[in-house]
Formats: C-alpha cells, sequence, structure tokens
C-alpha cells in the first residue's frame, strides 16, 4: 500500500504541501540558530565587546599568547606572572582546544579581527553550533526507530518483563485498539512507528536548546569559557556515535567510528568534563552488548573503531597524557574495550574448532588471558601506576561539603541541584522531557535511540549531585521534550496525512513513495501448488477500490477531532511558550552582565556605569613596576595578569591548596601577622570591599580553607565564628614596602 493511500491530499496536491511542509520545518530550524544567536549577544550590544568574569580572562590571555607565539612555544610556556613564586606550566595544564579554535578562525576566517572580539563571540557562535549539533542527535536517534529492530521497547529486552509484556499488556493493547476501532471506526493513530517524526522533534528540539537556560550559563558572548566550546564538542560526538551504531555496514561503522573519536578528540583537547563522554558511550556500549540490540559485528567495530582512534588522539593532549589508560575515573571504558577485544579473540579462535570443542576453548583463552593479565594488574597496583580519584569526582557520590577538599566545598556551583533549580534552568523542559524519555523507552528503544536513555539518567545523576553539571542536562532535556512535542505534532497532523506525514528522508528521495504495510494488512504469500502454479488469480472483486473512509479506516470525523485536539494543545501551550521565552530572555540578560563592568540608576533615573574593576586594573599596570608582585584572592588572579600584567600569588585554577590556604591566612591575620607573611610574597595587596560579595564576605571562606592546612586559626572547622564587621566602601591598594 502505497503511503499516500493514508492521506487526504493526493497526487501532485501531495508532492506539492510535503515540500512546502519540510521547508517549512527547515525554515523553523534557521529561526532556531537566528534565535540562539540574538539571545546570546545582549552583553556585546549593552557592554561592547567585553571578556567576562574571571575564568575567560585566563582563557583569553592564552589564547593572546597562542597566536602571538605559535603552538610550539604555546606548549612549552612556563607562566611565571602566576602562582608566585612557583608559576605555572600552562601549556601542559590546559585544555588548548578553544584557545586553538580562536586562533584557527582567526587565521582562516575573519583575520581582520582581534583576537579580543573573536573571543568575545565565540561562545555565541558555538551556542548556535551546539544548537545544532543537538538538533541533529534528535534527527539521528528518532529517526531509527523507522529502521528494522527485533525490539523496540525496553519492556521487551528485560527477562521476566517481556513474558508479562506478552501475557497481559500486549494482548490488554489490542484489545483497547480493536474496541476502539469497533466503536469509533479508527485506531486514532496508535502505534505506528513508521513514520516517525524526526524532523519536527529536531526542530522542537532545536528551539528548546537555542534558548535553554542551562544552555545560555556558559554561552553567552563574552563568557569565554571552555563549555562554550566543549557544548558543541560533546554534541557531535554523541551525534557521530549514534550515527556510528545505527548504520548499514561495516565499512561505514568503521568510518563512522573514526569520525566519532576525531569528535572526542576535540571534547577532550577543549575541557574537562570528557571523561563524562567517554564512561557514558562505554555505558552504552555495555548496554548495547548486554541487551542484544546491535549485531555483535557492528558492536564491536563501532567501539574499537571509536575507542582506539579517540584514546590515541586524547592522549597527545598534554593535559591528558596517559590519563586514559591509567585514570581510575576512566576504567570503566577501557574495561568495556578489553572486554570486546577478548570476545573478538575468542570468537576468533573457536571459529577453528567445532562445535562440542567450543567451550573448551572458551575456557582455555580465558584462563590464559587471566594468567597473563593477573601479574601485570597486580603490579601496576602495586607500584602506584593508577590515579586516584579526583576530589571534584569524588564529590558527585558524597554529600556536598563531604569531599574533604574545603576549597571546592566553598564553591557555591559544587552544591547538590534542587528541583527548583531544575525548574530555573530548565524550565517547562524539565516537565515535558520525561514523557519524551518514556516514548523512547516504551516505543523507540533502538541501538541508537537507546543512548538518551542512557544520557538522561546519568546526566540527571551528576547534574542532581553538583548544580553546575545541570549544563550536561540542557542538551538532553531539549531532545527528550522535542521528541514529545514531536509526537504530539505527528499524531494531530497525522489526520490529515496518515502514514504519509512527509519527512526529510521522503525529500531527500526526490518524493519517491515509499511502500509502507502494516503487519497486521501484509498480503499473505502466495504459495505455490505441487505443479507450480498459484492457488489462484487475484479476483478482481478482491482488489480494493477507492472509499471513504480511506484505506486506514479514519473517517473524516475522527480526523477532524485530532486536528481540533492539536489546535487546543497548541492554544493551551501559547502561555507557557511565552514564558519559557521570557524567562530565557531575562536570564540571558542577567548573566550577560560582565561582572566586571557595573551599571545602576541614579534617584532622577540617570544610568551610571560604574567601571571601577578594569579602571583599578589599569591604574596597576600603568602606575606600577612591571615585575611588581600583588597579593588578591585567588578569584581575582586571572583579571590581575590578562588586564593588569601584573604578577600574582594565585588564580583561579586552584591547583596548589596549600598555597591558597597560605594566602587566605594571610588575608585573615591580624595586621601585623599578615604582614610578616605577605612581604616575602608581594609588593602590593588589592582587595576589594563596598558590600555584596566583596572580600569582607567572603573572609570565612578564606579563613576556613586556611584552616584546612593551618589547624587550629578557628575554633571548629567550618570557621562560622569568624567574620570582620568593620566596612569599607572603597578599593584598597596598600604598598607594603
Amino acid at each position: 500500500m502505497p503511503i499516500t493511500d493514508t492521506s487526504l491530499v493526493k497526487g501532485p496536491a501531495y508532492m506539492l504541501v510535503a515540500s512546502l511542509y519540510i521547508v517549512g520545518f527547515l525554515h523553523l530550524l534557521y529561526q532556531a540558530c537566528l534565535a540562539a544567536y540574538n539571545i546570546r549577544l545582549y552583553a556585546v550590544e549593552e557592554y561592547g565587546r567585553v571578556i567576562h568574569e574571571f575564568d575567560p580572562y585566563f582563557n583569553y590571555r592564552a589564547a593572546e599568547y597562542l597566536w602571538e607565539h605559535g603552538s610550539e612555544k604555546f606548549f612549552k610556556w612556563f607562566d611565571y606572572m602566576s602562582w608566585y613564586p612557583l608559576g605555572r606550566p600552562v601549556g601542559t595544564t590546559i585544555y588548548p582546544g578553544m584557545q586553538f579554535t580562536s586562533v584557527w578562525i582567526k587565521r582562516f576566517i575573519i583575520p581582520g579581527w582581534s583576537i579580543n572580539d573573536i573571543c568575545v563571540f565565540v561562545p555565541a557562535w558555538f551556542g548556535v553550533l551546539a544548537t545544532l549539533a543537538t538538533s541533529a542527535l534528535c534527527y539521528t536517534t528518532v529517526n531509527s526507530i523507522a529502521g528494522k529492530s527485533t525490539s523496540k521497547s525496553i519492556l521487551t529486552d528485560i527477562p521476566g518483563v517481556t513474558a508479562v509484556m506478552n501475557v497481559l499488556l500486549l494482548p490488554a493493547l489490542r484489545f483497547v485498539v480493536k474496541q476502539l476501532k469497533a466503536f469509533t471506526g479508527s485506531t486514532w493513530g496508535i502505534a505506528t512507528l513508521k513514520n516517525p517524526p524526526a524532523l519536527e522533534s529536531a526542530v522542537f528540539t532545536a528551539f528548546i536548546m537555542s534558548i535553554v537556560p542551562a544552555h545560555l550559563l556558559r554561552s553567552v558572548a563574552g563568557g569565554y569559557d571552555n563549555e562554550s566550546v566543549a557544548t558543541f564538542a560533546m554534541e557531535m560526538t554523541f551525534w557521530t556515535w549514534t550515527l556510528t551504531v545505527s548504520s548499514n555496514s561495516l565499512w561505514q561503522t568503521r568510518v563512522l567510528g573514526i569520525i566519532s573519536g576525531i569528535c572526542y578528540f576535540y571534547m577532550v583537547a577543549a575541557w574537562g568534563g570528557y571523561v563524562f563522554v567517554i564512561n557514558l558511550i562505554g555505558i552504552h556500549t555495555a548496554f548495547l552488548f548486554v541487551f542484544r540490540k546491535l549485531s555483535w559485528e557492528q558492536l564491536y567495530w563501532s567501539y574499537t573503531s571509536f575507542y582506539t582512534c579517540g584514546t590515541l588522539l586524547a592522549m597527545q593532549v598534554p593535559v591528558v597524557n596517559w590519563q586514559p589508560i591509567k585514570s581510575l575515573e576512566q576504567m570503566g571504558p577501557l574495561l568495556v574495550f578489553a572486554g570486546l577485544q577478548f570476545l573478538q579473540l575468542v570468537k576468533t579462535v573457536e571459529s577453528k574448532y567445532d562445535a562440542k570443542q567450543k567451550w573448551k576453548v572458551r575456557a582455555g583463552v580465558a584462563g590464559t588471558c587471566a594468567l597473563l593479565a593477573a601479574p601485570v594488574i597486580y603490579y601496576l597496583f602495586h607500584v602506584g601506576y593508577f590515579g586516584p580519584i579526583s576530589s571534584r569526582v569524588r564529590g558527585l557520590f558524597v554529600k556536598h561539603t563531604k569531599t574533604g577538599n574545603p576549597l571546592v566545598d566553598s564553591v557555591a556551583e559544587h552544591q547538590a541541584a534542587s528541583p527548583e533549580a531544575y525548574y530555573q534552568y530548565l524550565h517547562d523542559a524539565s516537565h515535558i522531557a520525561p514523557f519524551g524519555l518514556l516514548i523512547i523507552a516504551l516505543v523507540g528503544c533502538t541501538a541508537s535511540s537507546s543512548f538518551l536513555i542512557m544520557y538522561g539518567m546519568t546526566a540527571y545523576f551528576f547534574s542532581h549531585k553538583m548544580v553546575r553539571l545541570i549544563l550536561l542536562t540542557a542538551p538532553i532535556a531539549s531532545v527528550c521534550a522535542g521528541v514529545f512535542l514531536g509526537y504530539v505534532w505527528a499524531w494531530g497532523v497525522g489526520a490529515i496525512f496518515g502514514d504519509a506525514r512527509p519527512n526529510l528522508s521522503f525529500f531527500l528521495n526526490e518524493g519517491k513513495a515509499e511502500e509502507v504495510i502494516e503487519p497486521s494488512e501484509a498480503a499473505p504469500t502466495k504459495k505455490k501448488k505441487k505443479g507450480g502454479t498459484a492457488d489462484k488469480a487475484t479476483d478482481p472483486s478482491e482488489t480494493k477500490q477507492p472509499s471513504t473512509p480511506p484505506p486506514s479506516g479514519d473517517s473524516l470525523w475522527t480526523r477532524l477531532v485530532r486536528v481540533v485536539l492539536l489546535a487546543f494543545a497548541i492554544h493551551k501551550m501559547r502561555p507557557n511558550l511565552k514564558a519559557f521565552k521570557e524567562t530565557a530572555e531575562q536570564m540571558a540578560r542577567g548573566i550577560s552582565h560582565p561582572t566586571i563592568i557595573l551599571k545602576g540608576t541614579t534617584g532622577n533615573g540617570q544610568m551610571v556605569v560604574v567601571d571601577d574593576y578594569r579602571e583599578a586594573y589599569w591604574w596597576l599596570r600603568d602606575n606600577t613596576p612591571r615585575d611588581a608582585r600583588v597579593m588578591a584572592w585567588w578569584d581575582y588572579g586571572y583579571q590581575i595578569t590578562g588586564i593588569a600584567n601584573r604578577t600574582t600569588i594565585a588564580d583561579g585554577n586552584t591547583w596548589n591548596h596549600e598555597h591558597i590556604a597560605l594566602l587566605g591566612r594571610t588575608l585573615t591575620s591580624p595586621e601585623k601577622e599578615a604582614h610578616r607573611i605577605a612581604r616575602h610574597l608581594a609588593d602590593y595587596v588589592l582587595i576589594w570591599a563596598g558590600g555584596g560579595g566583596d572580600d569582607l564576605a567572603k573572609s570565612p571562606h578564606l579563613r576556613r580553607i586556611a584552616n584546612s592546612v593551618y589547624q587550629g586559626l578557628c575554633a571548629e572547622p567550618t570557621c562560622r565564628g569568624f567574620g570582620m564587621t568593620v566596612r569599607f566602601s572603597c578599593f584598597i591598594l596598600s604598598l607594603l614596602r
């Protein structure tokens, strides 16, 4: 049965309407990209091309150094102007992907722009690219539901649950559909998977991802932070991985696996969050193996090509080096890789023996591998080859403030997320995303789309532990919400098009109609008699003739009801959509505040710009010796070196807990004691005061961090009794010598 048989629009009119339908959704995708770009430019429009906050100034300074000195000197760069008197080897301790991207853009795309201007706009550009990559991930996973699969429900993959499904749930569902059709003459578009709403879901995903606050947090213009580029790299890795496991041939699998590995390399170069990416893909691979969602050959080559290429490239990043095969945080993916190689070895060896000897061969191979591996693993553990789990990662598995490192615990972004935080950063997407994930799990769980289930579960777990990681939930929440909206839209529009709802594959195939046959409507295979002739010729009276209602059995009134219900749903959702957009815009304006520049309104309504921070740094630059050392709390270290171009005692890298503890002790001790320490380290002390989150307000945190190393400074570990009551309203710059 041609798919157009169930559509109210047929013939040449169908081709025209289908083309307009596809073009319309592609235009909406363009509008989503435009919205993603415009909402990220508020900072530039209001404050100009200014780098924001603290960490972005270090990233900008690194990009400037890379542009001026080249990659060879960059990787050998030892910065004597930070962490005095220790210094820092920047080239081997930085994730340089964003800096190399910025320099590449200047060199090959817009050479007339300054590095500063490129660094300001990179987050906005990559916010758009991340929106497109997330949309592509949604399209690939949803489109895979149309393919052949032994099971498209996670319930039928779980032993025990499958029996319940076959005995109770499926017969009950068939009975309900049968009764519904008997009483109304229609199945009301229930349970059809041959034409999943891939394009529609992808476009809805793009609109959500384009303005969702959780993604805006790290991608507004001026916020030159690693996550702005890493989100795009992460989604590209996930998209190409889902393409790999949904490919049609082994050579495609190998090629796409290598491409996915290259995308993973870019992710590694951009952000330390690559550990989440590699572990998630490892978990998905294990899921595919356990539930047999993919053939062995395709599963083996998918992960082997991805992991081999990705890991070898990742180890070329100096800050990563041998970590993929040394860090306990990455042992899971390595064990998955080793397990697949072991199974492939077993399959290769046992293929040379008959079936009776296969178990003996398997036992022999397993025993040999165990004997060889055991002493090696024991020796590596004994010599301390495997590195410990970092305090930041350990903090994801224990209660907040219990990581053992007060420097980590004092940062607000490391606190556990609350339901209010999810709604604040995801808005209504946090409410409808679970329904989209449920659709994937129950009626569309394929090798490719099952990745969304793994993604959703792991992203929620880690974001629940640390509010900063809500960033990880933005893409998957957008995808799942887009899937739900796509299926709702497809159900309503299906009343007009039936099974012939236009899709992008139809458009790319130049409008050639596909044959889509319901299993229940499949024509029985004509068996030949012993003489070789068919049972009988087709009776003309048995040939289906055009009729009303169409072959789907849907009458005009049921189609009309579905369209009306869709229109009603759109009408009811309009206030929510408006509120979502307004919340996103309000959030975008709030986080577009560069922090280093303040704006206020006087009593008579006059707008006042307070640029004290930069003016103070410029004063330092112009009125102090070039080799002057400035002591300040580590928050301001990046700005002092990036703007004032002066040596600092510590900065936001926070790699040396003891050094920061000494700094905290100095800044919170009585003047005489503090001077005895500071005079050996610095020439100037910079303190910010005046209310709000100034250094006086932070002083209990400073004292607690100092107390974690120099015990006895506080009566109790949290230093809650420590504080300063004297309030200053000016910027203090004290000359020590």
